[in-house]
């Protein structure tokens, strides 16, 4: 297989839209700026798996790192209203604890082959790496191995189990409940894998990709 880097995302803001990324930084704690910020109410963190419309927010991160919410920065009274209109009123925005950013770990790795398999928009999986070059359902056998990317490796833990953020189309906003029927119907309910760092380092799109039993060094 011919195995490439074919999209970087970033969640800057847990549980909004993303930024498309050409390069990006690996580290322990994941893609560099993700999950910063997240919205929160107080039974704890609300996220699109019920408040969709968070979907129709865009987190990304300025130059300075800042993260933003559609281009202003996040402790801002603005973003907070456009936030509070999709999550509800007693909801606020807070800097997210590293040892809980992440709803399993720190990255989510996503194939071109299974995107096709899933014959929707892969944004709806919300996918850190996107690899493409992949036959079909091939990553099915990845989990346990490592996957190398320039002199970052990252191990692949296991697949992940789908919610029902993937019933939400990222452009509309539409929800199709069948799509979370599908998942399960045809894929056993799991797509992408959940994946930590096991050396850091950047990344680009472009980049060739290896899958290995073990680590190398």
């Amino acid at each position: 297989m011919d195995l490439h880097v074919a999209e970087l995302w970033r969640f800057p803001v847990k549980s909004l839209a993303g930024e498309s990324l050409d390069e990006a930084d690996v580290t322990a704690n994941g893609i560099n700026g993700d999950r910063l910020v997240a919205v929160r109410g107080p039974e704890g963190i609300r996220t699109s798996r019920r408040q969709y419309r968070l979907l129709g927010l865009h987190g990304s991160l300025s130059p300075s790192g800042m993260p933003l919410i559609d281009g202003e920065p996040w402790d801002e009274p603005a973003p907070l209203a456009r936030v509070r209109e999709a999550a509800g009123d007693d909801a606020w925005l807070d800097r997210t604890d590293p040892r809980g950013r992440f709803d399993v770990l720190p990255l989510l790795v996503a194939t071109d082959g299974a995107i096709a398999e899933f014959g929707r928009d892969g944004r709806r999986l919300r996918p850190n790496i996107v690899i493409g070059g992949v036959e079909g359902l091939d990553e099915r056998a990845w989990p346990g191995k490592i996957l190398q990317i320039a002199d970052v490796e990252i191990d692949l833990d296991s697949m992940r189990a789908r919610c029902p953020m993937t019933t939400v189309d990222p452009d509309t906003l539409d929800r199709d409940p069948d799509v979370l029927k599908d998942i399960y119907r045809r894929l056993g309910g799991h797509l992408a894998l959940n994946a930590a760092v096991r050396r850091p380092g950047t990344i680009r799109v472009g980049d060739r990709a290896r899958i290995v039993d073990t680590p190398t060094g």
